[in-house]
């Protein structure tokens, strides 16, 4: 059985014509099982990075292109989003003093419509009772510095980025 040099599929021995592409057949193809015949330089593939000889230290070759020069399309600033109509502005104080009072049920977190950390908080606390106690006392600590990073000003929006309101 010979294949053929134009599509690679199997054709008859003894056969001129290929019968599926129709290209003519060199009487001197090699058999399947034959051994390659002749003096064949053996061709890396083309991912392949050669290893350097013992002693050498290994340079590797950049990849094409450069993935890390990308362009990134400009983006608006990041900032305090504009107040909505009839939006009523959060106030910094009662945020603060929540977050410093009952900071370790999340209930400041709520009030500034931070629902999912206000939640993290709130299961903290009552489930937290499981790991020796320590559940309570580190939302506790956590409330109390987001309440005071709240009078400070660190923390100036509420959930839906509007600033608060002095």
């Amino acid at each position: 059985m010979a294949f053929c040099p134009n599509c690679g599929s199997n054709v008859p021995d003894n056969t001129t014509q290929c019968p599926q592409c129709g290209a003519a057949m060199n009487a001197q193809q090699p058999q399947q099982n034959a051994a390659p015949q002749g003096n064949y330089q053996q061709v890396p593939p083309q991912n392949y990075q050669q290893v350097p000889p013992q002693g050498q230290p290994y340079q590797q070759m950049p990849p094409q292109g450069n993935p890390y020069q990308q362009q990134v399309p400009p983006q608006a600033p990041m900032g305090p989003a504009p107040i909505p109509p009839g939006y009523q502005q959060k106030s910094k104080m009662a945020a603060g003093l929540l977050g410093i009072f009952l900071g370790s049920l999340g209930v400041h977190n709520f009030y500034l419509g931070n629902t999912g950390k206000a939640v993290a908080q709130l299961l903290l606390t009552l489930i937290g009772w499981i790991a020796c106690g320590l559940g309570p006392i580190a939302a506790g600590v956590w409330g109390l510095v987001e309440g005071i990073m709240i009078l400070t000003g660190s923390i100036n929006t509420d959930g839906k980025n509007v600033p608060l309101k002095d």
